[in-house]
């Protein structure tokens, strides 16, 4: 029986960029909203942002999911973001020429990102040993319940209120 490191190993997929020509800052912008999220989703929230980072990433997870359905042999609407990373990398320098013979630093920032993707099929497995360790009974009991007012629903919702 393999342990649950190895087999968690086999069922993620990489897909690494390196250098790519744009600040760190704003990459993680466009990663945060990714991370988390179901590959179709995410296709269409990198179509719809109008970012220049999108587009690299854009690419890095289409290269993941394409990895994932030639080497695990998976169906491209079980994958998820698991993990998305934005790193700093080298900075490229370079010298403009300027007024009376002078010279002006250009420092134009690069970045690695790096997708990691999950196939989600697996879960029902550790979904069933959870619940039949949930099955036994509890030693604790609820001691609090909580109550909501009688015209919450009526209202329309607790944020109608002031």
């Amino acid at each position: 029986m393999l342990t649950k490191e190895k087999t968690e190993k086999k069922r993620q997929v990489y897909a690494f960029g390196r250098r790519i020509s744009m600040s760190a800052d704003k990459a993680r912008r466009v990663v945060d909203q990714i991370r988390g999220r179901s590959y179709e989703e995410t296709l269409m929230i990198l179509e719809l942002m109008s970012y220049r980072a999108c587009y690299p990433i854009f690419k890095l997870v289409y290269s993941a999911a394409s990895n994932a359905s030639y080497n695990m042999s998976t169906k491209e609407k079980n994958l998820v973001i698991s993990k998305a990373e934005v790193n700093g990398s080298t900075t490229m320098k370079k010298f403009k020429p300027r007024a009376r013979g002078r010279s002006y630093p250009i420092k134009k920032s690069t970045c690695h990102i790096s997708i990691v993707m999950k196939d989600i099929s697996f879960e029902d497995e550790y979904i069933e040993l959870d619940s039949l360790k949930r099955s036994k009974k509890s030693r604790w009991k609820k001691k609090h319940i909580t109550m909501a007012y009688h015209n919450v629903c009526s209202s329309g919702g607790v944020w109608d209120k002031k």
